[in-house]
Parts: C-alpha cells; sequence; structure tokens
C-alpha cells in the first residue's frame, strides 16, 4: 500500500513539473508576442525616475502597448531586469515584443530629440548649408558660407577649440566642418551648428594625430587642404595615400598638381566636362595654372583623407587617373599615363 501511494505521490509530482513547464513554455511565449502585430502606431511614454516595474506596466498597459501586465512583469522578474529599467522618453509601439519593449527601455534608447541630419564627406560648405536649411535648420541663404570666411585666430576666440592654435592667420572655417551624422537641436544657432560640427573635428583628429602631421614638416591647414583633394578625388583609403605621395611627390618637385577636381570647383562641370580651356582659367584654385596647394580646402573632408595626406605612401607613381567604374590607375611617366587615358578614358 505504501509502495502505490509513493507511486501515485511521484505521479502526481512529475504531472505538477509537466504542467508547471508547459505553463512556463506558455508564459514566455506570451513575452515573445506582440499585443499587436498590425499596429505600428508610435506612442511616447514616459518613465519618471525610480518609477518601478508595475507602474511601468501599467502605463504600458493604458496606453495599449501591452494586454494586461502579468506577462511584463514576469519577464522583467524572470530576467532581473528590474534595476535595469531606466529614466525617460521611450517610442513603443504595440507591434512590439514584451521582450523588445523591456529591452528598449533597460538599454535607454530613449527618444530621439531635435533633428538628425548626415553631412556626407566632401561636402562643400554650401551644399551643407542647403542640406542643415533643407532639414528644418533655421539658417538663412548664405549664412553659413558667410560665418566659415573667420580667421583662425578670431575663430579660437569664438570656439576655444586648441586645434586653431595650429593653423595659420590667413586659415577659414572651410575644410574644417567635420562630415559626419549630427543630432542638432530644432533651434539650434549658427554657432550652436558649427561648433559641433568644429568640435567634432578636434575629437576626430585628436592630439596624436595633429602631433604626426606637425612632425612631418607640414601644418595642419595644408594636411586639410590636401585631403580636400583627395576626398574629390580617389575612393579607398589606400588609394588616398598612394595619391597623396603622388601629389606631395609634384610639391616637392615644382610640378604642378593638375588635379581635376579644383576645375570642378571652379567651374561647377562635372569631371568629364572639364576642357583643356578650363585649364587656363586665371583663378588660384586653378592648379593646372599655379603650383602648389590652393589657398583653402575645396570641400569638407573625412578622416580617411585627412589621415591619407599625413600618412602618404612613397612610391614611383607621378600621376595617376580615375577610371569609370572608381578604381585608381597609377603610373610612373607620362607617356604611361597617356596610355592609361587611352585605355581606361576613351
Amino acid at each position: 500500500m505504501t509502495r502505490q501511494f509513493l507511486k501515485i505521490g511521484l505521479l502526481a509530482f512529475m504531472a505538477i513539473d509537466i504542467l508547471a513547464m508547459f505553463v512556463l513554455a506558455y508564459i514566455i511565449l506570451q513575452t515573445s508576442r506582440a499585443a499587436d502585430p498590425s499596429n505600428s502606431e508610435v506612442i511616447v511614454l514616459e518613465i519618471d525616475k525610480g518609477q518601478g516595474a508595475r507602474k511601468i506596466a501599467k502605463s504600458l498597459s493604458d496606453e495599449g502597448v501591452i494586454n494586461g501586465t502579468f506577462y511584463f512583469n514576469f519577464y522583467v522578474w524572470q530576467g532581473g531586469h528590474a534595476r535595469n529599467l531606466q529614466a525617460g522618453e521611450y517610442e513603443l509601439a504595440p507591434s512590439m515584443t514584451i521582450s523588445q519593449i523591456v529591452d528598449i527601455i533597460a538599454r535607454g534608447e530613449v527618444k530621439m530629440r531635435g533633428i538628425k541630419i548626415t553631412i556626407p564627406e566632401g561636402f562643400n560648405t554650401k551644399q551643407i548649408e542647403n542640406v542643415l536649411i533643407a532639414n528644418g535648420l533655421g539658417l538663412q541663404r548664405s549664412e553659413l558660407e558667410e560665418a566659415v570666411g573667420i580667421s583662425s585666430p578670431l575663430a579660437y576666440e569664438i570656439f576655444r577649440l586648441n586645434f586653431f592654435k595650429d593653423l595659420p592667420s590667413r586659415a577659414t572655417l572651410d575644410g574644417f566642418l567635420f562630415p559626419d551624422t549630427y543630432i542638432f537641436d530644432e533651434d539650434a544657432g549658427l554657432n550652436d551648428i558649427v561648433g559641433k560640427m568644429l568640435l567634432n573635428f578636434e575629437e576626430k583628429v585628436d592630439e596624436p594625430l595633429r602631433v604626426k602631421i606637425k612632425a612631418s614638416g607640414k601644418n595642419l591647414y595644408e594636411v586639410v587642404i590636401m585631403a580636400s583633394l583627395l576626398e574629390k578625388e580617389v575612393q579607398t583609403f589606400e588609394d588616398m595615400r598612394t595619391a597623396a605621395g603622388v601629389l606631395w611627390k609634384r610639391m616637392e618637385i615644382g610640378m604642378a598638381l593638375q588635379v581635376d577636381a579644383t576645375l570642378v570647383y571652379i567651374t561647377g562641370k562635372k569631371t568629364g566636362e572639364i576642357t583643356n580651356d578650363d585649364k587656363l582659367i586665371d583663378s588660384p584654385f586653378n592648379t593646372y595654372r599655379y603650383r602648389g596647394l590652393p589657398p583653402r580646402p575645396i570641400a569638407n573632408p573625412g578622416l580617411n583623407a585627412i589621415r591619407a595626406a599625413a600618412e602618404p605612401i612613397e612610391s614611383e607613381y607621378l600621376y595617376y587617373l580615375s577610371a569609370p567604374d572608381g578604381e585608381t590607375i597609377f603610373s610612373k611617366t607620362l607617356d604611361e599615363h597617356n596610355e592609361n587615358r587611352i585605355k581606361y578614358l576613351k
């Protein structure tokens, strides 16, 4: 009789365990389901500092983001997330699962404030201004273009960034509006916008890199000007470094840089539209007519172009061209270069 009771008891415990496993599996399944998979309408939920999981669950349920509070509270308890839930404004939707919602709140992925804007590498100041205005920032036409014309001493007085000390007094802010993705306040003023981009430049083109530039015998402004040419001419980092070696070598031997991108800058034409007459234009930016670097950057280069200008690869090459597919073709002699022009450009 005793054995029979033990057997019945064991079976009962096994049944309870199996039932518990099914119940647990069902609950876990519910946390991976959305309240309404077809409803992606964003709801902004504000969580106050110190607000516990139960109150958060109640708010989510009241807003229709989750169906009831039980599964949310269970997921938070079972995963040990209670201490990780962070205050802030969150953008959530009924199409999100409980696990996704908890993960967002635990990681503090708060609602983005302000206007997100991406400035591509190689944009000139006018193009940057157009992007900023098109995205709703309250700039006037030509306001940014005029602002970047200030000298480096005046820029240092306004923005107090260390890298301005490395620039000659003739330097302007052209070339230092660092291309990146930014979040600007909707009411950001000109100084706020420019200041954020310049600070980003100082952080990305950091002190070790600026020391390396100085040790090379070049100054930061020369490197940024060179980088602006590379940004418009060459695609890959390694090719930029090789092209930088070619252009620095040309300067050393007194040869004109002959960079088509400077003619594009002057005329507004596309590279393929440049003519021999354009090479005769009397402009300090015409690197076919005047030796040395242009007086200032022709674009705002990214970090790769700046690093390439600062860390050129020495080679036997003296010429290069960009093929239609973007590949850079290097050559040692003018004859070889002309053969490559026929092969790749005609």
